[in-house]
Formats: structure tokens, C-alpha cells, sequence
């Protein structure tokens, strides 16, 4: 499931920074209100201002639990990483996105619902922006 979350194609450049598009690890659509600490990495930099691309908002990465969008699992979650963050060093970035995951039809004891760590990481080039395909962005 997390092997194919972020694609080789995942990293592209884009007018101030980098679009991060990646993949739902989990068996089942989502709520984007089930996302939590959304924190992203590009070479080790954490993304201080992460957004969240929906269609044609921006949604800063902290407010997705105001959202009413399902994040579908074969849609892309397009994360914005800024301009600060963006380096001409190498062809090859790693990056990574941690969050957590609340998964609401699954009871965790008396204590609420299951809540999963997600971490995914990869060594990513930069791709040119590619649009169509199986999967769509998030919106």
C-alpha cells in the first residue's frame, strides 16, 4: 500500500516551488477531514507554509479537517511546497510526507478511532507536469 503512494513521476516544478502529488495508502477512500499533522520534507527541509492544491484552491496542509472532500484512492492529494524550499542541487530530492490517518468506521477501543502513522518517503526527479492517466488530482 505505501510503496505506491508517491510515483516516480510525484515531484514536479511548478511557479513558486514544487507540487507533491501523492496517493492514499489505505484500502478504502477517505475524508480529507481524516488527515492530521500533515508535515512534509523536501531534502530535509520541513515545508514551513504546506498547502494543499484542491482543484483550483489553496488550502493551507493544517485545515484539511475543515474539508468536505473525499480523497478517493485513486486520486493524487496535491501538496504545494514552497519556493523557499526549492534548490537547483542535483536532479534527485528526497522527500517525505508524514501525517496522520483517522480511520472512522474502525473503533480503537473505548478510546475513539483507529489512528494510523503514515510515513512515506522517496528519491524523487523532478518531472515535467503530466496530466491525464488513471489517477486525477484531489479536488
Amino acid at each position: 500500500m505505501l510503496q505506491g503512494a508517491v510515483r516516480e513521476d510525484a515531484l514536479t516544478a511548478v511557479a513558486g516551488g514544487y507540487e507533491l502529488r501523492v496517493g492514499l495508502p489505505w484500502i478504502r477512500s477517505m475524508p480529507l477531514s481524516s488527515i492530521r499533522g500533515l508535515v512534509a520534507t523536501l531534502d530535509g527541509r520541513p515545508a514551513e507554509e504546506l498547502g494543499v492544491r484542491l482543484g483550483t484552491r489553496a488550502v493551507p496542509g493544517d485545515a484539511l479537517a475543515a474539508e468536505s472532500v473525499w480523497w478517493f484512492i485513486q486520486d493524487r492529494l496535491v501538496l504545494v511546497l514552497p519556493d523557499a524550499l526549492c534548490s537547483t542541487d542535483g536532479q534527485h530530492h528526497e522527500v517525505s510526507v508524514d501525517f496522520e490517518l483517522m480511520v472512522p468506521y474502525l473503533q480503537a477501543g473505548g478510546d475513539g478511532p483507529l489512528v494510523l502513522p503514515i510515513h512515506l518517503e522517496a528519491r524523487l526527479a523532478v518531472s515535467p507536469a503530466v496530466r491525464g492517466g488513471a489517477s486525477r488530482d484531489v479536488s
